[in-house]
Formats: C-alpha cells, structure tokens, sequence
C-alpha cells in the first residue's frame, strides 16, 4: 500500500489548479503578467504558460463551485486592494479546509491511495480519533467475513439467485447507515463467489434491517449474511443446537415484526429464515457477534451440507 499525504494532494493537484485560474482571473482584471507573477509567487514566465494553455474547469478541484467562486472572490481583492497576501492566503486556506472534509480533496486522495475507499476517512479534520478506529475495524470485519464466503467450498451453491451480502454494525448503531455491508452484493459466477467491491456502510438494507432487529433484542449480535433457504441447511443448524427461527417474507413493517417474534421467542437464535413470497426469493440469515463469525457459521452449516 502507497502512503500519500493528504498535503501531498494539495501541492500536486490542488494548487496548480488553483494557481492557474487565479492567473487567468487576474488577467482578466487587467494586471500585466509580472504583476501577476508578484502575487502568485511564480515567474512571469509561469504566467504567461498559465495563460497561453487551455484552462481545464472540470475534476474534483476545478469544477467545484467553491474553486471558482474563492479565485473570483481572491483576484477582485487583489486587483482592487482591498485584500492583500494575508487575505488572500485566508481565503485560500479556508477553501482547503473545506475540501478536506469529505471533499475534492478525499476523492483525490482515495484515488491515490485506494486503501482508504470505504473508510469515510477524515483525519485531516478530526485527527486521531476512536470512533474512526471502530469504523476502521467494523468495516475490516464484513471485508474478512467476504474472503472467508469467496474462498469456502460449495459456498457458491447457497448463495440465492438474488445475491447475498455480509454486514456488521457499529457499536451504537440506531440505522442502516451505521451497518457496514458490500456493495452490489457477493454473487455466484461459474461456480465461484466474486466480491464485487469494498465494504461501505449503508451497503445494504435487507441485511442491516436484520442486524437491528436482532440487537434491539439480544445487543451481542452485530453481523449477519444471507443464503438461499435449504432444508438441509436449516437441518445442520439444528444438528447444532439452533432451533431456526420461520418469519414471514413480507417487507413491510420488517424490522418491527422480527423484534417482535425475538421478544416473543426470548432469545434470537443464529438462523432465521422465510420460504419466500410472490416475487420473493426464500432467503436465510445467518447472525453472530459480527460478519466474521456470522460468515464462520456459515461455513460451517454449508460444509455439512457436502
């Protein structure tokens, strides 16, 4: 993995950018290329290729509204006076600022560093912090509980027409964008399991619907996946001592219903299943402490089934 810093992205991508339509701005309020050169702190003759190439107002950093507005903003103070290198630089430094918290300068700075897509990063505006760390795990959690589904033998053949997916929620989660899953869902490919992409929160509804559910009841489950329904599948949880939990497939009022059938059942059992519905595909969820150990489980009911 390459480390970039975030600083790195501002030299490299930001400020040329940001340098070149300032140029071209200052230009256009009358001021020689020299004078020019003077407030950016470039040569005139960087001006003058500033000037004579084609100004690209498209990407993350130029096409942003707030680019144009603070260099329109910057060159009337500067071509008037009434903003001087301090000004200028405030302003500049407050346009940054802003990109940094989940702006242009995130997107650049996943592109340059991709292990960072999904995290919903923002250490340049919080630093060191905990809750980032528990984001970090949460979603390193439900991305190893997808290598343990995508490497599994005959973990192909429970996966339901419809796909599946894998999630685990935060420790105070309240919604579904607290609940980490894949996007796009895991499906089934000649015989293989393909993980499309990286793990994302709010990912996924049905799975995080399922999450909630169950923790409103018993606060130790946090993760789950689903698989087709099978008997025999349904018949290895019991082999273990897991007395699979029948819901009914409508999704209306889904949440609710399933923590009423937790509450009714005392406990929430690691299997819950429907048979389907019309346009409904019979779906079982498979629950634990987190993805992880949802997905172990898993493994292990689909391997005695071979």
């Amino acid at each position: 993995m390459s480390l970039v810093l975030p600083s790195e992205i501002v030299v490299e991508e930001v400020l040329p950018r940001v340098r070149a339509m300032l140029a071209r701005e200052l230009a256009d309020e009358g001021l020689t290329q020299q004078a020019v050169a003077d407030h950016l702190g470039v040569t005139q003759a960087a001006v003058s290729t500033y000037l004579d190439g084609e100004l690209d107002r498209t990407g993350p950093v130029a096409g942003d509204p707030r680019t144009q507005a603070t260099v329109e903003e910057i060159a009337a103070g500067l071509a008037s006076g009434s903003m001087d290198g301090y000004d200028a630089l405030a302003e500049l430094l407050d346009l940054i600022a802003a990109f940094e918290d989940r702006g242009p300068i995130c997107t650049l700075h996943e592109d340059a560093m991709p292990a960072l897509r999904g995290l919903g990063c923002d250490l340049c505006v919080r630093g060191d912090d905990p809750a980032l760390a528990t984001e970090r795990e949460t979603l390193a959690t439900v991305r190893r509980a997808a290598r343990l589904l995508s490497t599994a033998d005959g973990m192909a053949e429970a996966i339901p027409n419809v796909g599946t997916n894998v999630g685990t929620a935060l420790p105070e989660a309240t919604d579904l964008t607290d609940v980490a899953a894949i996007p796009g869902r895991i499906h089934a490919m000649a015989g293989r399991v393909e993980v499309p992409s990286e793990p994302e929160f709010g990912a996924s509804s049905n799975v995080s619907t399922v999450i909630l559910a169950a923790r409103a009841v018993d606060p130790s489950i946090g993760g789950a996946l689903n698989l087709a329904t099978d008997d025999a599948l349904l018949a290895a949880a019991r082999e273990r001592d897991i007395e699979p939990l029948q819901f009914d497939a409508d999704y209306d009022d889904r949440s609710e219903r399933l923590r009423e059938q937790f509450e009714r059942r005392g406990d929430v059992p690691r299997v819950v299943y429907h048979e389907g519905a019309f346009g409904i595909e019979p779906i079982t969820y498979v629950l634990g402490e987190t993805a992880e150990s949802a997905a172990q489980l898993a493994v292990e009911l689909v391997a005695e089934l071979a």
